[in-house]
Formats: structure tokens, sequence, C-alpha cells
């Protein structure tokens, strides 16, 4: 089974720096595009950034400048640099990837299980 594995969440102070990792891993035929949600409680969950496999990006307004997504294809993983953290930025950051399992099925979207960032001031 496929499976996304993240790490690098934690605590920092306002103005402090974390990266985040997320490594897939399993049987599967090719990795499309891949990205970065959060969740807050009470909240649905929100698009971070997202890269292609031909790695454009795109980001929401309120990160952007301050975090970087990149993607190394050859270990199948996905990062997000964060910088300038503010409190507002707490939440569970969830991985995802557009994958595509063999040449009898479609591609399907797989998620990570979450790693909280918590920014304190």
């Amino acid at each position: 089974q496929v499976q996304l594995v993240e790490s690098g969440g934690g605590l920092v102070q306002a103005g402090g720096s974390l990266k985040l990792s997320c490594a897939t891993s399993g049987s599967f035929l090719s990795i499309n595009a891949m990205g970065w949600y959060r969740q807050v409680p009470g909240k649905q969950r929100e698009l971070v950034a997202i890269i292609t496999s031909d790695s454009a990006t795109n980001y929401a307004d309120s990160v952007k400048g301050r975090f970087t997504i990149s993607r190394d294809n050859a270990e199948n993983t996905v990062r997000l640099q964060m910088n300038g953290l503010k409190p507002e930025d707490t939440a569970v950051y969830y991985c995802n990837a557009v994958i595509r399992r063999n040449w009898y099925s479609s591609s399907y979207t797989y998620w990570g299980q979450g790693t909280q960032v918590t920014v304190s001031s």
C-alpha cells in the first residue's frame, strides 16, 4: 500500500522557522502533483502550497514570501520550508500526492497522517 510519512513538525517561536518533509513509499507507478494543506479545529482543511511534476508551484496568499515548497523526485519526497512563522500558522499540516498505482488503475489522491505545527508569540 502507498504510504506518506511526515516529519518536522513541532513548537517554534514567532519569527522562527521549521522544515517539514513527507516521504512517499510503497508500490506505485508514478507521482504527479504533491502538496501541503493545513487544518485547525472547527475549520476545513485549506491549501498551503502545491508543486507539480515539472516543479510549477502555487501558494496560498497568506504564506507567499514566507513558505517554499520543493520536491525531490529521486527520493519521492515533498518538503515545505516555513520561515517567518506567525501564530496564525498554527495548525495540523498534511501532505498529499496524486499517485497512479499501476497501468490498470487511475490516479488517486493520498494523504499523510498530519503533523502539528505550533507557533507561540
